[in-house]
């Protein structure tokens, strides 16, 4: 449920959940606001991942590491990185995402900035306000069962949709010289059928095919 919530916000950074702009943002920062996630950092970001999807290096949702990469890490980390990726804990990946990509104000532009510090003052003001009160309500367990652990079920979802979404054998990531838009947007997803409660309560997100062709195209129209 906790991830149905980030599909509404989702449409809100696509522009596909309303046609008034402010609306949009009040949702969407709504939305993330649980999953202590900034808005206009994510829109922005995940903008770019539709613009250059499956696009070495540029794809800023998912691209594979290559060897040179890690080999320029050093043993230790190259050996760490290997073994996150051959174990459960790879479905968690995102928390790493979320963590690296939407808080780092260097990420983003002078213009963009405000936007981005309006968004990141939300996420603050939802923290400040919501942990005390379920700490105070139901104490540090309480903090850990009705908010950790839904977020933390929210980021499996989230690191498994991400990753079932852009790779399997079949679909390649390519470097800029030889990457061609159109060809990424219709063959570079996977379409995946899931239990339909699962679809239900995440919006039909992975109906995704449909979703890379036109981001525009709300989630209650993608099937």
């Amino acid at each position: 449920a906790w991830t149905g919530l980030f599909v509404i916000g989702h449409d809100c950074g696509h522009r596909s959940f309303s046609s008034n702009k402010l609306v949009e943002d009040v949702v969407g920062t709504l939305m993330f606001a649980p999953l202590l996630y900034p808005f206009d950092p994510w829109r922005i970001k995940h903008n770019h991942h539709h613009a250059h999807t499956n696009k070495l290096v540029e794809d800023t949702a998912w691209h594979p590491i290559q060897a040179a990469e890690v080999a320029e890490w050093g043993p230790v980390a190259g050996a760490i990185y290997k073994v996150f990726l051959g174990s459960p804990l790879k479905l968690f990946a995102s928390i790493g995402h979320w963590a690296v990509w939407h808080f780092d104000l260097s990420k983003y532009t002078e213009g963009q900035r405000p936007r981005v510090l309006t968004s990141l003052a939300a996420v603050a003001a939802f923290a400040a306000l919501a942990f005390p009160a379920i700490v105070h309500a139901a104490g540090w367990a309480g903090l850990a069962k009705f908010w950790l652990m839904p977020w933390l079920g929210y980021h499996f979802w989230m690191s498994t949709f991400t990753v079932i979404h852009h790779t399997a054998p079949h679909i390649p990531f390519k470097p800029a010289e030889t990457w061609n838009a159109a060809k990424a947007q219709l063959s570079g997803t996977v379409h995946c059928n899931f239990p339909r409660w699962v679809e239900f309560l995440t919006h039909d997100i992975s109906v995704h095919v449909p979703h890379h062709v036109n981001s525009k195209i709300p989630w209650y129209n993608l099937r």
